[in-house]
């Protein structure tokens, strides 16, 4: 348990009276609050708060612990505004994740820039080709950029671009084995795949165009648990690969990824966001470090907009964080 997020939720819960407007006031979802304040109940051993269709009410117990534990809270937040006052310059490290084709394409050459505007953080960039929001929490990361769908309740959601799947290979590639007409096309082509951390092969490439749907389960000779090694295999010419453009931006910016099939669009294109604690929604360090990012990600997302044509609807496939198996089975 989080037992400093647990005191700000109950104390929260208690000045509001109920659980929903404490959620609203930190910007996570009421089950957040009601699972975490429960928790500290049961580490305390007492009932805090009587739960009514009128709302909360402290017990005797509860507006004990909460006129203890409200000026220590103050302390804290005063302590932290002390530090935060113009001319303070305190050294501290941010953890930053992110998906290792991003980081290396994007991210990493404009880290710098960040750097220069705070020059106390240490940044500490650790690449996550998945979103595994456990792996978050305990290795104490301050932000993640998220590539796809999160489903914590306990971590804000601060929305960066929308990418749009495009299908590449290297132009050594197309030359030899030849472009498709259409997506269903693909069958006849090597697709490296890629795996989700929970065994899902994604080898579902569904597209549109004009209201027509080619649903295409795609194959190769390879499937990694990483899209960077993906890429690296697509960029080699040994066949066909789907990913985020603003991922791959500057590989098909440098002639080195030809896109293909940009009239057809992609009905999968995953949403990049920042998610942070929620907590960490008055840290200065953090929200700078937020809106580096979406001033990072904007621009990108327009330039790819005219390239490859307007972004899809943000629509979680059915197949998402499926289990074990192939996307395209999953789908069925």
């Amino acid at each position: 348990m989080d037992k400093l997020r647990a005191l700000h939720y109950f104390v929260a819960a208690a000045e509001e009276g109920s659980f929903s407007a404490a959620a609203r006031r930190f910007d996570v979802s009421v089950p957040a609050v009601t699972k975490l304040v429960s928790a500290l109940e049961r580490e305390l051993g007492v009932k805090l708060l009587d739960r009514s269709t009128q709302g909360l009410a402290l017990t005797a117990l509860g507006a004990q612990y909460l006129e203890s534990c409200t000026p220590l809270l103050a302390q804290l937040t005063d302590a932290d505004r002390a530090l935060a006052t113009p001319g303070a310059r305190r050294a501290r490290s941010l953890v930053v994740g992110a998906p290792p084709l991003l980081s290396r394409a994007l991210l990493v050459p404009a880290l710098a820039d960040w750097h220069e505007r705070q020059p106390y953080v240490h940044i500490d960039l650790r690449t996550m080709d998945f979103l595994n929001l456990k792996d978050t929490v305990t290795r104490g990361i301050d932000v993640l950029v998220a590539l796809g769908w999160p489903g914590s309740v306990d971590l804000v959601q601060r929305p960066l671009a929308q990418s749009r799947l495009i299908i590449c290979a290297s132009p050594a590639y197309w030359r030899r084995h030849g472009v498709p007409a259409r997506p269903s096309d693909l069958v006849r082509h090597a697709c490296p795949l890629v795996r989700s951390p929970e065994g899902t092969v994604l080898d579902l490439w569904r597209h549109t165009r004009d209201g027509v749907v080619d649903e295409v389960a795609v194959s190769g000779w390879l499937t990694c648990a990483s899209r960077d090694d993906v890429l690296q295999a697509v960029l080699l010419g040994q066949g066909v690969g789907r990913f985020a453009d603003l991922s791959v931006w500057p590989f098909v910016r440098d002639g080195l990824l030809q896109p293909v099939l940009l009239d057809w669009e992609s009905s999968d294109s995953p949403p990049f966001s920042a998610l942070i604690r929620p907590e960490s929604k008055r840290d200065a360090v953090v929200q700078d470090f937020v809106g580096f990012l979406s001033d990072l990600l904007r621009p990108i997302e327009a330039t790819c907009s005219e390239a490859f044509g307007a972004r899809p609807s943000v629509v979680r496939p059915r197949w998402y964080a499926s289990r074990p198996g192939r996307a395209s089975k999953s789908a069925q």
